[in-house]
Formats: C-alpha cells, structure tokens, sequence
C-alpha cells in the first residue's frame, strides 16, 4: 500500500537543496546473460529478475523503477506486461523507457509516449467485491529466451508526498536489488530539515513520525545514511513461496513498507484509531426516530432477545446489496432523489446500500430494538494477514456484528448477502480487527467456523450393468459456507451461467468417462434452508474383464486431489479456509448376473484431534452401500504440524485407492 499525505501550503523558508538520485541506465547484456537457458540458482523458474532498482525522492516529488528480467520459459512472457503501483488521480508516468533483447542481440525498443503506451487493466478475483483499476504496458516483441528491461518516473505535485512500499521477494528469482528513499525534509536530520511546511494525515492531524516496517532476510538490516536517506541492497532473494492451501502471503514476503504517522507506537496507534473509528461508527449507526419507527414496524412486544435479531436480520438482508448488484452513481443518485449513506437511516431510506452500510444498518436497528450490539472490523482473511506491527487502519476491510443475547455473544455478518443467521463468511472468521465492546475498543479476533455448521452429504443412486455403464442421480445436500458460496454465485449470475459453473465443478471431481449435469436447485433464494442440488450423471466407469468389473470405490475420489500428499517440506502455514464435514453416501445396484467380490474395508483414519476419515460398505442382495465420510476439524496449521498434516493425508490418499470388484457368476450347471 501506498499511502499519501498532504502538505500545508505554507511558504517555504529553504528550498529543496537534495539532488535527485539518478534513475539507472539501460546496460549492455553479457554474452552469459544473453546465452542462459536455465538458472542453477532458480532451477525450472519460467524466468528470473536480473536488476531490480527502486528509487523514491519526497522532497522532489518522484519515484522511479528499473528492471531487467531475462525469460527462460514460455510462462515467463507473462512479465513483459508491466503493472504500475496504484496512483492518485493527479499522480503523472513522466517517463517510460522499455525495449526488449532477443538472445541474438537484436534490441527491439517500446516506441511512444506514457499516454500513448498506458492502458488500464481491472483486476478482481472471482467472486470478490473489490475491483482496482491499474496502468499496465507490454514490451514488444518478447520470446523465451530474451531480456525484459524497462524503467518509468512517476511524479506528483508539491502538494504531496508519498512514502515508498518495496516489494522486494517477488513471484521470481531476483538477483541483485536495490533501494533508496530520501523522505519528506522535516523528517531528514540537522539542518537539512529545516522547512516550514509540514505533513497532516487523512484526518487532519499533524504527522510527527517516520515509520517503517521491514521484514527482511536473517542479517540484512536497513539503514539511513549521514543525509537521512535510507537505502538497502540484496542479492540472490528467492522467489515468493508456492504451496498449497498458503494463506495471502504479501504481508509475510520479504518488503519494507514506509508510511509517515502521527504515533510514536503500535499502541499508541491502535488505541487513538479504534477510538476514533468507533466514534464514526456509532455516529453513523445512531438509533435516529426514523430507524425506531422501523424496528417498531418489525419486531412485536411479546418478541424475544433471539426472535428480534433474527427478524432485523432478515430485513437488512432483504436490502439491494450494492456490493452483489450496482453501486449507483453520484448522478443516478441524484436523478432518483437519494444521496450516499451517511447514517444507517439513509440506507433503511432508500433500501440500499454497501456492505459495510448494511452491516451498520443492522447494528443502529439492534440498538433500537434495545439489543446490546458492538460492530466489529476485521481484515477479509482472503486477501490479507492482519499484522499488529504495521500500522495502517486500511489492514481492515469489512464490519461483522456482535450480538450479546443472553450473555453469550453472537457473530453476525448483516452486510454478507445470503449469509444465515449465526453464520459468518469464512473471510470474517478467525479474522483479526478492532472491536467495539462495552468498556474497550481495541483489536480483537472473531471466533473460528465450527465444522459442523458446513457440511456437504452427497446422496446418490447408481445403476450399473455388466460393462460398466452408469445412470443415476445424486442429491448434493450443503449447509453453510459450500451453500453460501453457490448462492452469491448465483446472485451474480443468471440462471443458465449458475448451471454451467456448477456442471464445471461437476467435472473436476466426478469419474472420467462419467457425465454429471444438474438438473435444479431447491433452496436457493432461501439462506436459512440447506440448499440442495439435484444432479443426473450417466456414462462409463471402471475397466471389465472376462469374469470382473473393477471399479473405483469412492465415485468421488478418482480425480480427488489429496493436499500435500507429494509436499514433503512447508514453509508457510496452512489456512484451509474452514473446518468442514463431507459425506458420501451411495448405492449402487448390481447388475443381475454379479456379485460383490471386494470392497472398500470399514476403516477409520485420524489426526488425534484434528480430523477423522471414516469409510464402511455395507451389501444386500443386488447392491452395495459405501460410505465415505472426511471431517475436518482444523483451519490453520503451523509449519511445525505439517508432518502430522501430511501423515494423515497420506493416508487418505493410499485409503481412497480402494476398489469395488464384481464378479460374474458362474453359469449354472447343466442337468444330466
């Protein structure tokens, strides 16, 4: 992140005296570079950094980049899109110099100015709210084998200042960086400090404090020369970890984020911000005479505790989401007579509203209604690690509610469209923030999913004949965060697209040579109901012999993927999303001429704890049941678990290789 501040426009008694440090030049490559196929220090890496130099100047108002990256495989093409930093509206790209060198020497330059070469690029994840627009530019003519170099100047006004984010461990091998950062004069030492204007935060509060938060590999430490400038410079840093199942690991890659405050300390920070933040939150979600008519309309007398949250929840849930449908703009707004939220009565007004505006439109109707409510902020867990040392309120992303009904706190998340009562997107569990309670505020952390509360039963009915073909049906029973995520996706999408993201889920986890294709749901526009997906499947399985059939003994399991199986080393920790509980439950009917000669063997698994695989088979004339049941108990786990992670996984992996066999009865005997 970078953030901006201001300067007040006061006259200046010194002017800026700090030459400008010189952004680097384009080299020539050498013979080695220009011939290299591989790289001994990243084996198999689609391609490798070079030079990365990083150079951010305040007192001069810019910040420059140069880069040189050579491409050793087809996948490493995707680094001649270059994406810029985000900007301010006012922020300028003064300069851009890009060409691109073919392993022959050939140079082919990037021609045309910053206007002309940038394009913008929105970016989102499937599914998520957010949505940034940034500037990108493509080096021409790139093939395996060529170096990528290329250096642009950002430049913003006097008016502000910024302070630099260095990402310095990258999704590749780097091998050689480097950094400077002269920061704003009031913060450089001796005399060159002298300036008569002065920074003011977001808030308009004075800023008093340089900070920086480094996290750096073991003996490099960052430092600041005799003239207050900071600088750093690594070789051979290894690229961004890959595992399976990491949580979002920018906050924990090797970076050193500067930001100008007005705290001296992490509880200083923290402390002053959640007052600050809670202040607007009760501003905002005051029980005003229109917000009490409403609960009024809502709840009745006699209600209970329970009975009203349940009710004001089902309300605000039944608002426009603007987050899951359109946000309207400033002139639709005004074409149909309302005005952006700014008190919780504003959205009940006009029955629409952000997420964040909902979630504290519930919060003001909790109180109306004589609940004791507390709003709480957390960081989304899908984007972000909250980190307590870096301090930077905008770490927290979405507002959940707690609900204190008999003495037992309840977490609620209003502004999470289709979420049930007592349920919380599995981003707000487990997820670090800032409360509001009854004599603090102060960081806190929302409790963790319960894996019972998500369960996934996948009951179907299978006719099989003597070559292995298949038709039947499945009925996929989901509660909690599976159903969750299928009703949002429905929410943005119309019907025959819903169908067709199912079905293409259907194939990464049914048998090959088996069609699956859902017929309809039930349950789908009601949160509060399991949600259940009626599917048909038909098709081929297993391989037939002379006298046997041989079939896979968990339908659901022969493109199953088992995590961390083949991983016999972890860096990062595990974050599973959620605990959860998956049960297959199916029968298959014989054809009239077999019989079951194997199956899969009643069995239990476990991570003392931690999780449990339970599978039993049960057979009758003409058909067998199998039952496949994995629950999960855990969501994270540290590197020093992963051996008993993996262990257990392994196990799954080897258990889940089991077979059906059916044999063919022998001919009956003649008669004499």
């Amino acid at each position: 992140m970078r953030a901006s501040v201001f300067m007040r426009n006061l006259p200046l008694l010194f002017a800026l005296a700090s030459p400008a440090l010189l952004l680097a030049q384009f080299q020539q490559p050498s013979d080695e570079e220009l011939k290299m196929t591989a790289d001994p220090k990243a084996p198999g890496a689609a391609a490798v950094y070079l030079n990365v130099e990083e150079v951010a100047n305040d007192p001069l108002h810019y910040q420059s980049v140069y880069v040189r990256i050579k491409v050793l495989q087809e996948k490493g093409k995707e680094l001649a899109t270059v994406q810029l930093p985000y900007m301010q509206a006012d922020w300028k790209v003064t300069d851009i110099k890009a060409r691109t060198i073919h392993a022959d020497s050939t140079v082919i330059p990037l021609a045309g100015k910053p206007e002309e070469l940038l394009v913008a690029k929105t970016t989102n994840k499937e599914g998520e709210k957010l949505q940034v627009t940034r500037k990108v530019f493509t080096l021409p003519s790139v093939e395996v084998g060529s170096i990528l170099e290329y250096r642009y100047q950002i430049r913003y006004d006097d008016n502000h200042f910024s302070s630099p984010d260095w990402e310095i461990q990258r999704h590749y091998f780097v091998h050689h960086a480097r950094y400077a950062f002269t920061p704003f004069k009031a913060f450089l030492p001796g005399s060159q400090n002298a300036t008569s204007s002065y920074l003011i935060d977001e808030h308009g509060d004075p800023v008093n404090t340089l900070i920086w938060w480094p996290i750096l590999p073991s003996g490099i430490t960052l430092k600041a020369d005799a003239a207050g400038v900071f600088h750093l410079e690594l070789t051979d840093i290894p690229a961004a970890p890959d595992e399976e199942w990491m949580p979002p690991i920018e906050g924990l890659l090797y970076h050193v984020k500067f930001y100008y405050m007005n705290a001296h300390s992490a509880t200083d920070f923290w402390i002053s911000e959640s007052k600050r933040w809670s202040k607007e939150v009760d501003h905002f979600a005051e029980p005003s005479n229109s917000i009490k008519a409403a609960v009024a309309g809502l709840i009745a007398p006699g209600d209970s505790d329970l009975d009203k949250a349940k009710k004001l929840y089902k309300a605000v849930q039944a608002l426009d989401n603007t987050d899951y449908s359109r946000k309207k703009s400033e002139s639709e707004l005004k074409q149909l007579k309302l005005k952006a939220a700014r008190r919780a009565e504003d959205t009940w007004a006009q029955k629409s509203g952000s997420s964040q505006d909902i979630a504290l439109l519930y919060l003001a109707m909790a109180r109306a209604a004589g609940l004791t409510a507390y709003d709480m902020k957390v960081a989304d867990r899908s984007e972000r690690v909250f980190d307590i040392g870096y301090l930077n309120f905008h770490q927290l992303d979405d507002d959940i509610i707690i609900v204190n009904i008999g003495g037992k706190e309840i977490p609620l998340d209003p502004g999470e469209k289709m979420c049930p009562f007592q349920t919380v997107h599995w981003r707000h569990s487990g997820a670090m923030g800032v409360r509001q309670s009854a004599n603090i505020r102060g960081v806190a952390i929302s409790p963790q999913q319960v894996y019972t509360d998500n369960k996934v039963v996948r009951t179907g009915d299978i006719t099989i004949d003597a070559q292995g073909a298949i038709t039947g049906h499945f009925n996929f029973i989901m509660l909690g965060q599976g159903a969750l995520s299928w009703r949002q996706t429905a929410i943005r999408n119309d019907p025959d697209e819903l169908k067709k993201q199912f079905d293409r889920w259907l194939v990464s986890i049914v048998p090959g040579g088996v069609e699956a294709h859902i017929d309809h749901f039930l349950g789908l526009d009601d949160p509060e109901v399991n949600l259940i997906a009626i599917v048909n499947v038909h098709g081929a399985m297993g391989a037939a012999t002379s006298k046997r059939l041989l079939l896979p003994g968990f339908f659901f399991q022969t493109r199953g993927h088992q995590p961390f199986v083949n991983q016999e080393k972890r860096l990062e920790p595990v974050d599973m999303h959620y605990g959860d509980q998956v049960t297959d439950q199916i029968t298959y009917h014989l054809p009239a001429n077999m019989s079951v000669e194997g199956a899969p063997q009643d069995n239990k698994i476990s991570w003392e704890g931690h999780a449990v695989l339970i599978t039993r088979s049960k057979t009758d004339p003409g058909q067998i049941a199998i039952v496949r049941q994995l629950a999960r108990a855990f969501t994270l786990a540290k590197p020093v678990e992963y051996q008993d992670l993996r262990g257990f996984y392994q196990k799954v992996a080897a258990a889940d290789q089991a077979q059906l066999v059916l044999t063919k009865a022998p001919p009956a005997a003649k008669g004499n």
